[in-house]
């Protein structure tokens, strides 16, 4: 395959002090559809680069955590960025994590865990170690985040900012509906019950039928209290949407529940959700609407 038919790769190469936050980071960069690895031996990164190109991969983002766990290996990775500047279809940057000493100690302090370059001594020991092995490294980046007085939802918000071609579709909302008689959603962040509303099940032609259907939808909708149900739930969103994306929530999943999740919570998942997606990227899923035709096999 010709380098041509590859897709331009965008790389980052997270790096840095230790305790830094490049933990945050990587996950910060997942959400935003990267592909990342974590703890790549720099010897290694040809390699990985080059099989990405032969498969012709359709990953054209990619984040690799590269640190002093490999440290064995670590002196390769200049040579191996000397490299990568020779290439026309990567676009490498390197994202450097550093902190003041004092914070990196009292971090290292309040995990209890040591130093990879000290770790039966003491903290700062191994920190003035990595700071001098890893300052050509540093003077070779293009993005450096000193996050001493940063929170991690701070420094999550500052690598959102900096590397999303799209912000607003980093949080998203995900619009569930499901049977309580088939338990729970594990991955819901808010649950609603829809079981007080009047239920189609109960007539016998719709019974067969689901939420998706115009029939059954306009049955449910029609009621008094759908209506204040639907209007009451979209008003405590609408305030609650806003404070969670502000808190760095990566998506939020709505789960709206009836009896079997065919009828009811089908129909207002669909209704709820529709209202969102023009201001946030949302997805609407029926987690049990096919449960009734597999008990029936």
């Amino acid at each position: 395959m010709s380098v041509g038919a590859v897709n331009d790769i965008k790389l980052v190469i997270i790096t840095g002090m230790s305790g830094a936050g490049k933990t945050v980071a990587i996950q910060s960069l997942e959400d935003l559809g990267y592909f990342c690895v974590d703890n790549l031996p720099p010897t290694l990164l040809p390699k990985f680069l080059e099989l990405m190109k032969e498969s012709g991969s359709k990953m054209n983002q990619v984040a690799l955590v590269m640190d002093l766990r490999g440290r064995d290996f670590f002196e390769s990775l200049l040579a191996a960025l000397d490299n990568l500047a020779e290439t026309t279809w990567i676009s490498p940057q390197i994202l450097f994590l550093d902190a003041k000493d004092s914070v990196l100690v009292s971090r290292y302090k309040e995990t209890r865990r040591s130093h990879p370059l000290s770790p039966t001594g003491l903290p700062l020991e191994g920190i003035e170690n990595e700071r001098e092995l890893l300052e050509d490294l540093k003077g070779r980046s293009q993005l450096i985040l000193d996050t001493s007085d940063l929170k991690p939802r701070e420094l999550r918000e500052k690598i959102l900012k900096q590397f999303s071609s799209n912000a607003g579709e980093v949080f998203s909302v995900n619009v569930m509906s499901f049977g309580f008689k088939y338990g729970l959603p594990i991955d819901a962040d808010l649950v609603f019950d829809v079981r007080f509303l009047p239920n189609p099940h109960y007539i016998d032609h719709m019974r067969p039928k689901t939420g998706l259907e115009e029939e059954v939808s306009s049955y449910v909708l029609k009621w008094n209290e759908t209506q204040k149900f639907i209007e009451k739930t979209i008003d405590l969103l609408a305030f609650m949407l806003p404070h969670y994306k502000r808190e760095g929530k990566s998506q939020l999943v709505v789960a709206i529940g009836c009896t079997g999740g065919q009828h009811r919570s089908v129909t207002l998942a669909e209704h709820i959700g529709h209202h969102f997606e023009t201001e946030y990227n949302t997805h609407i899923s029926h987690r049990d609407i096919e449960r009734r035709k597999e008990t029936k096999r």
